[in-house]
């Protein structure tokens, strides 16, 4: 199924240029998810952070403190795997690491989207206390990458919020290194990551959740 949101597409790795180079490369298409995701409300304030795979080493990710509805180019820049810039006194996102590691465990990985829409925030609460929402059943699972039926179930994991960085990257990180773990996980009270091979299937990703956790929050709202 297509996304009805229009990043450009490109390559999970970039083509073999210099790291400045790919930096350039892509900032455009971060700013163009950034504008498309702000336009729905999805990134209210300075929240939610993007990144892409550049190669092995490292990734593109947006600067702390942004309005990722009018990114720039110099509103993006490189880190390595642990986080750490690279060739720049820029901060990166506090939750960095939280991008970064998605790279180190899984390589197929060519792009992370984290966002605060509304749906995203009330379910990451509502369900917190149970640890997870099981989405089931649903036509639309077809949107993720290796699903071919409606009659599949993901489960997404809601993990606790927490201020340390490294405290909360452990314990995705466990989840993360688990057969099976898939497409994206919420942060209590705080939003949704969703990943995928490359920009145009995070934001698939990222939509489709979006749109189940919906239907999940009505559902309970009818049933009570």
């Amino acid at each position: 199924m297509r996304s009805t949101l229009h990043p450009p597409r490109s390559a999970a790795i970039l083509a073999d240029t210099p790291l400045e180079a790919r930096r350039i490369e892509c900032a455009p298409l971060l700013a163009g998810a950034g504008a498309a995701l702000a336009a729905r409300g999805w990134t209210p304030s300075t929240s939610s952070n993007f990144s892409m795979r550049v190669d092995e080493r490292h990734a593109a990710v947006t600067v702390s403190g942004r309005d990722k509805g009018r990114l720039t180019p110099d509103d993006v820049m490189l880190v390595d795997l642990d986080g750490q810039p690279v060739n720049s006194a820029l901060r990166p996102s506090a939750e960095t690491l939280l991008h970064t590691q998605i790279y180190a465990l899984k390589p197929e990985v060519g792009a992370v989207l984290h966002t605060h829409s509304r749906t995203q925030t009330v379910a990451s609460m509502l369900y917190a206390h149970a640890g997870s929402v099981r989405l089931e059943g649903y036509e639309l699972l077809k949107a993720f990458a290796g699903f071919d039926t409606h009659e599949s179930a993901l489960t997404v994991p809601v993990f606790p919020n927490a201020q340390d960085m490294h405290v909360l990257s452990r314990e995705v990180g466990a989840w993360l290194a688990l057969e099976g773990a898939a497409f994206g996980y919420l942060i209590a009270g705080h939003g949704l990551y969703a990943w995928g091979a490359d920009l145009a299937e995070a934001m698939r990703h990222l939509e489709t959740f979006d749109f189940l956790l919906e239907c999940e929050l009505e559902l309970r709202r009818l049933r009570s």
